[in-house]
């Protein structure tokens, strides 16, 4: 499976694009943040952080336009156009200067983060996901990338589970398939 940090910036992926990006979730229409909202979406999206208590405007739109790109990146890998995912991803590495560098958190060993050109909050964050989507499609683990199958939801997951079966994004949707499977048995008994 995708080691710690690739997995952190994979779920911070599969976060900023059911945050910021229009579509459906758990049978709904969903509509992102937008406009004096979309900071403090943004801001819940990322990993908590200690030096982080706002985000700017300019970084929140980045990332929204990020979250949009990312977004195709699952719905090209899910309908199996790994191709497509893959040159979607390189231009998000290109214009995000994505970079490897080994960096030291106190108390923990040496680390591989992957920054952008200009570490700015959008830009680090972009290149990161960036990245691990590239780690994930340029591996067996593309598979692993998926968009909900259940009805009216097209919110995106990371499949971490061992046999590789997972099909939604959340509890909620999987219960809510599973509850309508058996009314539908029932309806068909009775």
């Amino acid at each position: 499976m995708f080691d710690g940090h690739v997995a952190t910036l994979l779920d911070v992926a599969v976060s900023l694009v059911n945050v910021l990006t229009d579509g459906s979730r758990q049978g709904r229409p969903y509509t992102a943040p937008h406009g004096d909202q979309l900071p403090q979406a943004v801001h819940d999206a990322l990993p908590p952080a200690p030096d982080r208590t706002t985000v700017e405007q300019v970084h929140a739109a980045y990332l929204a336009h990020t979250a949009q790109q990312m977004r195709a990146v699952f719905d090209a890998v899910d309908s199996g156009r790994t191709d497509q995912a893959a040159e979607l991803v390189n231009v998000l590495l290109r214009t995000t200067g994505a970079r490897p560098q080994l960096d030291r958190i106190d108390g923990e060993p040496w680390q591989v983060h992957f920054h952008g050109a200009h570490d700015t909050l959008s830009v680090g964050w972009s290149a990161g996901c960036a990245t691990a989507l590239a780690l994930a499609i340029g591996s067996d683990l593309a598979g692993r990338l998926g968009v909900c199958t259940a009805p009216q939801c097209d919110r995106v997951y990371v499949d971490n589970s061992r046999n590789a079966v997972r099909h939604f994004c959340s509890n909620a949707c999987r219960s809510r398939v599973k509850a309508a499977a058996f009314r539908a048995r029932k309806t068909s008994q009775g």
